[in-house]
């Protein structure tokens, strides 16, 4: 693969890296809590888009219809009935760390149930376009990532469209603004939380499904993609949904054309310290302010 192809090929992944992240980096905007469980959404929806193409052979691509509303009710139930008892618990707490230790635990609780139920195997769904890649010259682009990426875009683009134009976007744009001022303007604060969740959560499960016609699913899954995730929303700018996609753009650009040339250990070790720099250079993000809408 030339480095034209690396370059092409990382920008298409690092879509997909954004898309994963703006789910996480709406739940921080708005609540303020880090989802740790954010990787073990994704690997739920990778498993469930599996099994849909498995046993009904339904495409990735058409089992959204079902994966993301479903996702999006597990997000919500998990806001009301597991995290919002730990904020209000600690809502005098100067520094609450209840609702951080609580995504922590529910994502090793989901994962080992992923892996009691359906075991340690690695899946993927291989469909038509799974190995297949266009070719021009000696370009060559990976199909299933194109689709992910437009998909990633489309979302995004939606995604944000919805934030700026609707009354319940803006609704979560204050709310992530203050809540305490959300609060005087009338706006169900506790709704407001549930229905981030479950859209963060929907997000992570996009993200998933658009993945699993070339990437392999199994329980651990979400650790590999999660600690990306959070290296993307602190260089995109907590709480920024356009400095999530950037920063996934750029995470995977690096990833792509750096494993051309070393070990995928140094390619770790070199985003890392990129992004350690980064923050020295620019400690509030690409697009951090002091709102982060």
């Amino acid at each position: 693969m030339g480095v034209l192809s690396s370059i092409i090929n990382g920008i298409l992944m690092g879509g997909v890296y954004g898309l994963l992240a703006m789910g996480l980096t709406l739940i921080f905007g708005i609540m303020k809590i880090i989802n740790f469980a954010h990787g073990a959404f994704l690997m739920v929806a990778m498993i469930l888009s599996y099994w849909l193409w498995k046993i009904m052979g339904l495409d990735p691509y058409l089992s959204i219809i079902i994966i993301a509303p479903l996702m999006f009710l597990l997000g919500y139930l998990t806001q009301r009935f597991t995290i919002k008892p730990v904020l209000d618990a600690e809502k005098d707490v100067r520094e609450p760390i209840g609702a951080l230790l609580l995504t922590a635990g529910l994502a090793v609780a989901i994962e080992n149930f992923i892996l009691m139920v359906f075991g340690a195997d690695y899946l993927m769904a291989k469909t038509a376009y799974s190995g297949a890649s266009i070719n021009i010259s000696s370009l060559s682009i990976s199909v299933p990532r194109l689709y992910a990426f437009v998909t990633s875009l489309v979302v995004a683009f939606l995604f944000y469209q919805f934030l700026i134009k609707t009354e319940l976007g803006r609704a979560m744009r204050a709310t992530g603004q203050d809540r305490g001022v959300a609060l005087l303007m009338g706006i169900n604060v506790s709704k407001v939380y549930s229905i981030a969740f479950g859209i963060g959560t929907a997000l992570a499960g996009l993200a998933g499904i658009v993945l699993i016609p070339f990437y392999y699913a199994h329980p651990s899954v979400g650790a590999v993609f999660i600690t990306k995730a959070f290296i993307i929303v602190v260089l995109g700018g907590l709480g920024s949904v356009h400095g999530a996609l950037v920063g996934g753009l750029i995470i995977g650009l690096i990833e792509s054309v750096a494993a051309q040339y070393m070990t995928a250990t140094w390619t770790a070790i070199l985003i890392y310290f990129a992004f350690l720099a980064f923050l020295l250079l620019k400690p509030s993000g690409l697009f951090g302010s002091r709102y982060e809408w």
